[in-house]
């Protein structure tokens, strides 16, 4: 569990579980508005997914980034 707060949080941090999950073999990960991506072949390569990512959600406009 995560218990660091994130930027803009006041109070007690939020329980926050992990991004990654497997569904069978398949490895999946999750993001704060609940969008899930994958399949992917391991949780290494989903770990890479979510940094790539969230690579192009910065790089979008503040209006149009994902809040």
């Amino acid at each position: 569990m995560d218990t660091q707060r994130r930027s803009g949080e006041n109070g007690p941090a939020p329980f926050r579980s992990s991004r990654f999950f497997c569904v069978g073999s398949k490895w999946y990960f999750t993001t704060r508005e609940g969008f899930d991506s994958g399949p992917f072949a391991s949780r290494q390569r989903a770990e890479t997914g979510l940094r790539r990512f969230l690579h192009v959600v910065r790089l979008l406009p503040e209006e149009q980034q994902v809040h």
